[in-house]
């Protein structure tokens, strides 16, 4: 099978390693900064990979590791299975649920690598739109709708990437009762938990029914590690996830996933760092687009680190991104997500000159 064009990492390849570089980057769908350096400083505990053996690790993850994943989502470590990020679980996922004819639903817009990973293992995509004139509200009756007998799969992404909408807990625990009795596995990818501007939301793992899905990579703002997580009460699948990881990649690096185990330790710093910058900026920018509505609409993201303005006249966002790279600012045209009337703005990841950056952006949009 040949994989459809990844247009978002191309957009984001082609300018996120210019030289020069870009000056302000909000295409980025992480949180801020780390070195190691930063990572030695955290109060708790001790980051001493310099004695760490350079080996294969366990393939369900190094124990402490998915101790710390499971006190941070509150569930049993052996729950746990550790995965070179969420796009490897969910590779896992698809390619032992794939069968003739057999379909797995997502949301649309969605991370485009979901229907493309979808598609290698032959499972046919199944959608639920997400839209704006709705608030991009996530429903549980949009997604029941949207699944069939031929559903082996169910996909909900919150806090949602591009858009930034949270589904409401009751919504999760409703919506897997119902794919339960089908006999559906729900997934649940939450890469930015526990990242919310309203309540604090516990997390979904634990429900009955839930594939959890986590990573370093969003909320906890390292992406650079290529750690994540699946998080499954099933012995069953979690053994067949643990074989398909061994087929894939053997197991992670024991330097990664001790970086991994001491950032969750100490996951209170960084999130609240992640917080206190993801927070101010969507302030800024929310400002900004208010005063621009009549141009730029915007639905103000619950959750994570990204949002999903679109041109009020339906323009294609592409040439506007394109001259904002001129103006040393990256953001992502919607085509990337298959809207172009959208662009993705990200506000997590610039802890200083994100003014700046949204000033640039707001006199492109005066001209």
């Amino acid at each position: 099978m040949e994989l459809p064009p990844f247009l978002l990492d191309h957009w984001l390849a082609a300018h996120e390693f210019s030289a020069p570089p870009i000056r302000y980057n909000l295409a980025s769908s992480t949180g801020p900064r780390w070195t190691l350096h930063d990572l030695e400083r955290l109060p708790v505990g001790r980051l001493d990979i310099g004695t760490t053996p350079i080996g294969y690790a366990p393939p369900d993850g190094a124990r402490d590791l998915r101790e710390a994943i499971a006190e941070h989502h509150a569930v049993d470590p052996d729950w746990v299975v550790v995965t070179t990020g969420a796009s490897e679980a969910l590779t896992a996922l698809f390619c032992l649920a794939s069968d003739q004819g057999a379909n797995v639903v997502l949301p649309t817009p969605g991370f485009p690598a979901f229907g493309a990973l979808a598609g290698a293992w032959q499972l046919q995509v199944k959608t639920y739109a997400l839209r704006r004139d709705d608030g991009f509200r996530q429903s549980a009756e949009d997604v029941l709708r949207a699944a069939d007998p031929h559903t082996v799969l169910a996909l909900v992404n919150t806090p949602h990437n591009p858009t930034g909408s949270v589904m409401p807990r009751s919504e999760i625990e409703r919506l897997a009762g119902a794919l339960g009795e089908r006999g559906v596995p729900l997934i649940v990818d939450e890469v930015y938990h526990p990242l919310y501007f309203g309540d604090d939301l516990r997390s979904a793992a634990g429900f009955d029914n839930v594939i959890l899905v986590g990573d370093m990579s969003k909320a906890m703002s390292l992406a650079g590690v290529r750690v994540g997580w699946l998080i499954d009460a099933n012995p069953g699948r979690r053994k067949r996830v643990i074989d398909a990881r061994s087929y894939f990649t053997i197991s992670g690096s024991p330097l990664s996933e001790a970086i991994a185990a001491h950032a969750l330790r100490n996951r209170a710093s960084i999130l609240a760092r992640l917080k206190n910058v993801a927070s101010s900026n969507r302030s800024v920018l929310g400002q900004a687009l208010g005063k621009a509505g009549n141009i730029l609409s915007w639905v103000a993201p619950a959750g994570g680190t990204t949002c999903f303005p679109w041109f009020a006249d339906g323009r294609d966002s592409r040439p506007f991104c394109e001259r904002l790279v001129r103006d040393g600012v990256l953001a992502v045209p919607g085509d990337c997500f298959g809207e172009p009337s959208h662009l993705r703005i990200g506000f997590g990841a610039e802890s200083e000159g994100f003014s700046a950056a949204v000033d640039i952006l707001s006199k492109a949009l005066a001209e």
